[in-house]
């Protein structure tokens, strides 16, 4: 029987430059799993760490920059991997990066682009992560009024 796992977070990154843009990357070659495969970020959630936290430390990570804001959203991606014989559920959480800060890429990948919302979903493979581009930039970006109840309070993140 498969075993349930809470142990990943993706991450969608935005900037406003002037307008909205979101980062996907394309794994590297040399990895494993879904090799040369655009993405959103995603990452494991460490032991003791908690989901909004692995969210802010992966974006850092993956990319050298650092959210100046972290939402919740109201999107969990569930897909079953066959290695494990698991169904991994994902919390989605969406940052927001300072436009002029510069991307450092780690090893996990080989290329990024800054893509307008039709064009960032048209590269994505993954139906949740085309879903999490699209309710970002309607409930997040366009400023809905839920938008300050999903903000994750800056003094709660790791920096």
């Amino acid at each position: 029987m498969p075993k349930i796992n809470f142990e990943i977070v993706e991450v969608v990154l935005f900037r406003i430059k002037p307008e909205p843009e979101f980062l996907v990357l394309q794994r590297s070659d040399e990895e494993d799993i879904y090799p040369g495969l655009w993405q959103i970020v995603s990452g494991g959630i460490e032991p003791g760490e908690k989901a909004f936290e692995a969210a802010f430390r992966e974006a850092k990570e993956e990319t050298g920059l650092a959210p100046i804001a972290l939402y919740n959203t109201p999107l969990t991606n569930t897909f079953y991997f066959y290695t494990t014989d698991s169904v991994n559920v994902s919390p989605v959480f969406a940052a927001e990066v300072n436009p002029r800060d510069q991307i450092r890429l780690s090893k996990e990948h080989k290329d990024f682009r800054w893509l307008a919302q039709d064009d960032a979903v048209s590269l994505l493979v993954w139906p949740g992560q085309k879903s999490a581009i699209r309710i970002i930039h309607d409930y997040i970006i366009l400023k809905n009024p839920s938008r300050e109840f999903m903000r994750i309070p800056p003094e709660h993140l790791r920096r």
